[in-house]
């Protein structure tokens, strides 16, 4: 009598084994994945970021001004005569009077000393760029040696004024420079040079690219100092 009991086949039992471990092999791959996407989301928080890169718009504004260094805007010319004189005296009397007639041409040059600009001086909003400039000053004042000279030189009678030509030369020079300073002054050479200052710093501007650019000046000192 045969038994009615029967075992499965090796095949079978086979291929019921490699169908377990690819399973499993699935499940641990899927568990390893999910542990990975967690850890990433947990470390997020921890890693190394780079933020946008950012310019200082103020401070790249204030360089290209700066690189003016002065800015002259007003130049005043001035040709004019200077009488210069020295006399000897003996015991009290004047015995010879020496004259010097100087010709002069000089040059006086106003504008903006742009290193005194800093960083609060300009402003960059929204609504545009504004920039307040140092007030308008004297930045030079000289005497043009070459189209300059002595017209008349005179000792008086007998030559028995003293030998002075050159203290009378260099004090008409230094005379010319007082009075080109205040013939500038008086010609509101400092208010020229604030509203032209203005007027190159906004074309400066606007050629670099920007917009709805506001300039002022700060109001002029002492013009003769």
């Amino acid at each position: 009598m045969r038994s009615s009991l029967r075992f499965p086949k090796l095949s079978t039992l086979l291929s019921l084994a490699t169908g377990g471990a690819i399973a499993l092999t699935l499940g641990l791959n899927l568990t390893v994945r999910l542990g990975n996407h967690w850890l990433d989301q947990a470390l997020q928080g921890l890693r190394l970021q780079d933020t946008p890169p950012t310019v200082d718009v103020g401070t790249l504004i204030l360089a290209q001004i700066r690189e003016a260094s002065e800015l002259t805007t007003a130049i005043y010319t001035l040709e004019t005569v200077v009488p210069t004189a020295q006399s000897r005296q003996w015991a009290g009397l004047t015995i010879g009077t020496t004259k010097l007639l100087y010709i002069a041409h000089g040059e006086v040059k106003a504008g903006i000393d742009l290193s005194q600009l800093t960083a609060a001086d300009v402003q960059v909003t929204e609504a545009g760029i504004t920039v307040n400039l140092p007030a308008p000053q004297i930045l030079d004042r000289k005497i043009d040696v070459e189209r300059s000279e002595v017209y008349d030189y005179n000792r008086g009678f007998l030559g028995l004024g003293p030998d002075a030509a050159p203290q009378l030369q260099t004090l008409a020079q230094r005379e010319t420079l007082s009075q080109i300073t205040l013939a500038a002054c008086e010609q509101g050479i400092l208010t020229q040079a604030g509203d032209r200052a203005e007027v190159a710093i906004t074309q400066l501007l606007t050629l670099a690219g920007y917009n709805d650019i506001t300039v002022t000046t700060a109001p002029p000192q002492d013009c003769t100092t």
